[in-house]
């Protein structure tokens, strides 16, 4: 059997608010299994599960509230949970954001390592996708279907040298997540960032939590992580958003210039059809001649 996993003891972190500018303390504690991550607005007492079922906007980043009471910006974290294999945490959040860092999930991964990760006694749950479920909205499309593992397939396509036909696939049972994805950060185009500013959002952005390009260019002086730096960064939130299916899955999901609102729309679609998807129990059974731990999925 594998076991659910939860955070060896809690750690803390501050950092600021990508859209309000105001610094934010972060508490990551952990969590009895079959709980789930949950949110709590400390300074509130409000606490919010990190489940599709309560997004509030997709606009600009992901949005989760409850009771009146809301947290952005927070896809990044949950990538980074997810992309670690954390199924149990609870996360306090001294504000309505989570802290942007550096844009990407890498200070998120690098906390919960300093915190540790603490296997349960309970069986990890897997949401297994068992048919194709795809939705498409004015040129935007993406889709689940059934897989042995999970990967995430992703097509980046603007009118900007750099980022036309950018496709990238991770294949997440092969490819190290904290390797190829955790790094790579956020970015915006600089007539959007000052119209935004304008505006009194993206308040705490700047070149050190994003990659912000001109009209054919990186401003950025350090340039990219990665080559690919902004198609990795799609599918880092892309990992995120679909954590809010509540369970890890086992499937591939293909998306092509998608965001938060149509990764929100494929996992409550997807949610919706009963038949679209098994809940299985992660079971791992050691091979005679051989050391690795191979993979069993047991329906339950």
């Amino acid at each position: 059997m594998i076991g659910q996993r939860t955070l060896d003891h809690s750690i803390r972190c501050s950092g600021i608010g990508l859209h309000s500018g105001r610094k934010i303390e972060l508490i990551l504690h952990p969590a009895a299994a079959n709980s789930g991550i949950v949110f709590i607005r400390s300074d509130l007492g409000i606490e919010i599960p990190a489940k599709a079922a309560f997004v509030t906007d997709t606009r600009l980043c992901t949005t989760l509230g409850q009771s009146g009471a809301q947290i952005s910006t927070v896809e990044h974290l949950l990538s980074a949970l997810a992309g670690l294999g954390v199924d149990n945490a609870r996360v306090e959040v001294s504000g309505a954001e989570v802290p942007i860092m550096d844009g990407s999930s890498a200070p998120f991964v690098f906390l919960i390592q300093c915190a540790g990760i603490r296997e349960q006694s309970e069986a990890k749950k897997v949401m297994r996708v068992l048919k194709r479920v795809e939705v498409e909205e004015g040129g935007k499309r993406c889709a689940l279907y059934p897989a042995g593992g999970f990967s995430i397939s992703y097509l980046l396509n603007y009118d900007h040298p750099l980022l036309r036909h950018r496709k990238v696939k991770v294949d997440f049972s092969r490819q190290a997540y904290t390797r190829e994805i955790s790094r790579a950060r956020t970015f915006g185009f600089l007539h959007e960032v000052e119209a935004l500013q304008k505006a009194g959002l993206a308040l705490g952005g700047s070149l050190e939590n994003a990659i912000v390009l001109d009209s054919h260019r990186v401003v950025n002086e350090g340039g990219l992580r990665y080559e690919d730096e902004c198609t990795r960064h799609k599918i880092l939130d892309t990992l995120g958003d679909l954590s809010l299916a509540g369970l890890p899955l086992v499937g591939a999901f293909e998306g092509e210039f998608t965001g938060h609102d149509m990764n929100h729309k494929l996992v409550t679609t997807l949610l919706a059809d009963p038949s679209s998807f098994r809940i299985e129990e992660l079971q791992a059974e050691k091979k005679e001649g051989n050391s690795a731990i191979a993979p069993q999925l047991q329906a339950i």
